[in-house]
């Protein structure tokens, strides 16, 4: 592992057309490709990739699709997914803002760190937010 990635960093998007990474990523948006399309609108995809632990298989793929419809007034809104087999999982989903990997890890994953205060970490199976929700209070 070398210096730069054990210190973390941002996840850089940017628009790659005709990469592999392109195409995994339009077959896992294709139903928003779609709507967006009945709407007559082409939105731009932006991927990234980052190694989410210190096994290789487990690199991420970063998804956020840009569009009037898809991006709402927090911005438009990142997707993660990891590789498992010939498939991807969705890990993460619709967050908004910058996403970096910090170099502190839960379960062997690499926490995120979404606009840069909030805190995602790896539950085994997913990301959760480690900010408290509150409940509503009961009605009587």
């Amino acid at each position: 592992m070398n210096a730069a990635w054990a210190e973390g960093g941002p996840v850089i998007l940017a628009q790659h057309p005709g990469t592999e990474l392109d195409r995994q990523a339009r077959l896992l948006v294709s139903p928003d490709l779609h709507d967006a399309a009945m709407q007559n609108e082409r939105p731009v995809l932006l991927t990234g990739s980052g190694r989410l632990s210190d096994d290789p298989p487990r690199t991420a793929l970063f998804v956020q699709l840009q569009s009037a419809s898809l991006c709402g007034s927090a911005g438009c809104s990142t997707s993660v997914y990891l590789p498992d087999g010939r498939k991807w999982i969705q890990v993460l989903d619709s967050v908004s803002g910058p996403i970096s990997i910090t170099p502190e890890m839960h379960a062997g994953m690499h926490d995120l760190l979404v606009d840069g205060t909030d805190r995602w970490i790896w539950n085994g199976t997913t990301y959760t937010d480690t900010q408290a929700t509150t409940e509503p209070a009961p009605t009587q």
